[in-house]
């Protein structure tokens, strides 16, 4: 039994244990290419956070990490087999019925990790921060935690050389030989704004990509992905650190 995951935690500890935080990863459910499982963003969500999470516990963060969430905002694939769509506004509920126990039950400090690039939570938390204004309310992306360039020889954010790469090293059974995945070739929108990414419009993913993936992955290795999950796991655990030793009041300085 892990201690910080909740999905392991029994009834017999948790009637006296009070943990400080508790994280909540959260993912999608879509295609990733040709050669990569649609629980991608899961698979990588639920390592990001249970490694994060215990490195974290074994500096004395008393963190708790809640299952993953699978389904995420897809409102731009409607049109793609089986790419599962939660609505922003349905997020915000599950979002506001889960911190209305946690804020009941005294856990005052809420990390959302995000694995999915169509979650947006910002805007969420700002809402549901007037209605808990005794939490303390975070979110991040690890994905984008470190400059991916330094590990990764082709850019993307799609099933890319990075994504595969994560997925070879922590699920190798599940990735497909990459003579199978397409080039991962994105079409650029005619508006200049949004090429140059102060304007910003939903991607009409089937007419964005062939084959789903945005992003080159041919160059991905089991090695590649050791290396990044790691550095990214070690980032996010300082991140979880950093909340966990934080104290209302005294956050600025």
């Amino acid at each position: 039994m892990k201690p910080y995951l909740l999905k392991e935690s029994n009834w017999k500890d948790l009637q006296t244990h009070r943990f400080e935080l508790a994280v909540l990863p959260w993912g999608a459910t879509e295609a990733h290419n040709y050669h990569m499982p649609y629980g991608t963003d899961v698979y990588e969500a639920d390592a990001v956070a249970e490694i994060s999470g215990k490195k974290a516990w074994e500096k004395g963060a008393n963190v708790t990490i809640m299952p993953t969430i699978p389904f995420g905002v897809n409102t731009g694939q409607s049109d793609i087999y089986l790419d599962i769509n939660l609505n922003p506004s349905t997020q915000l509920l599950i979002l506001q019925d889960i911190l209305t126990v946690l804020d009941r039950q005294g856990i005052k400090k809420f990390l959302i990790i995000n694995s999915h690039g169509g979650n947006d939570f910002k805007t969420m938390l700002r809402e549901l921060g007037l209605k808990f204004p005794d939490m303390l309310l975070f979110t991040c992306n690890w994905f984008q935690a470190l400059d991916k360039s330094k590990y990764f020889e082709e850019s993307g954010d799609h099933a890319d050389e990075m994504e595969t790469a994560l997925i070879m090293h922590l699920h190798p059974e599940l990735v497909l030989p990459l003579d199978q995945a397409g080039m991962g070739d994105e079409k650029k929108s005619i508006i200049k704004g949004v090429r140059e990414k102060w304007a910003w419009a939903e991607r009409k993913w089937s007419e964005v990509s062939a084959d789903t993936g945005i992003g080159n992955p041919k160059k991905a290795s089991p090695e590649k992905g050791r290396l990044y999950f790691e550095d990214v796991t070690d980032k996010v655990a300082d991140l979880i650190l950093d909340i966990c030793a934080a104290k209302p009041g005294e956050i600025y300085v």
